[in-house]
């Protein structure tokens, strides 16, 4: 459903003013990615494998405009390399793939920037085989409304988990755009967790109080079942970090990383 025409601010800044071109260059960036991209035990926190159930509770939603940018693409260390068109169509399938099957009253447009990457490039096993991991920032857009849902870009970062497939680092086992595909798949995922904690804490889509409970009890759903897998994936007794595979927002664990306006 296409909705109203994207906003002004849309079309001239990218997705709804995010993304100046200097917010997340230089050494801050490129400290993370090595933080990010060498780490050798992660734990996932969501499973991007559930598009063939029904899609979580999300009140009215109907997404319009899926508008994914790249103006700041940042590549981390030790990377395969990939364009922003490359990264653009990916996110946007990924997007398409988990919101399009909302069939909503009102219409919401989603309004991302992909940041950074790190496509894992074959490393030494065991040693120095680096992780894969994506950070984007994400805006909504109320089309009724003609306004934005979060003042600022809420900020997700997603690492690539532990699994059989990728024990060796994923640059062993996978192509760029298996790669690609997995991290957006993943994010899309984390968008929708985030979706769900908005619409339960403030009734983003919500026309009134009767979704509320409905809302709370989807958050509860989603809360459990990441502390789930967070627990199965654990190796025995050893903490995992629990926002390995989670979205970051600025106010959170990122630290001093810049606010994009």
């Amino acid at each position: 459903m296409p909705g109203n025409a994207p906003p002004k601010s849309l079309r001239m800044r990218g997705a709804w003013g995010m993304g100046r071109k200097d917010d997340l260059k230089g050494t801050k960036m490129l400290r993370l990615f090595a933080m990010l991209a060498m780490m050798t035990i992660v734990a996932a926190c969501t499973n991007p494998d559930d598009l063939d159930e029904a899609p979580v509770y999300l009140g009215d939603f109907n997404l319009a405009h899926n508008v994914v940018v790249a103006p700041n693409l940042t590549r981390g260390p030790v990377s395969r390399e990939a364009t922003e068109e490359e990264w653009i169509e990916a996110m946007t399938s990924a997007i398409d793939e988990r919101f399009g099957r909302y069939e909503g009253t009102r219409l919401y447009h989603l309004g991302i920037s992909v940041e950074g990457y790190v496509l894992a490039i074959p490393g030494l096993p065991l040693v120095a085989s680096p992780r894969s991991a994506l950070i984007l920032r994400v805006t909504v857009w109320d089309d009724a409304k003609q306004e934005k849902l979060n003042a600022e870009p809420h900020q997700v970062t997603v690492v690539e988990s532990m699994s059989p497939r990728t024990m060796l680092g994923s640059g062993l086992t996978q192509t760029k755009a298996q790669q690609m595909r997995n991290l957006s798949r993943n994010a899309a995922k984390l968008i929708q967790n985030w979706l769900v904690r908005e619409n339960a804490e403030k009734g983003w889509f919500e026309g009134g109080e009767r979704g509320r409970a409905e809302a709370l009890s989807a958050l509860q759903a989603i809360e459990a079942a990441e502390a789930a897998q967070a627990a199965a994936e654990a190796p025995g007794e050893t903490p995992e970090p629990a926002s390995a595979e989670s979205d970051v927002a600025p106010e959170e664990d990122i630290g001093e990383t810049p606010v994009i306006e």
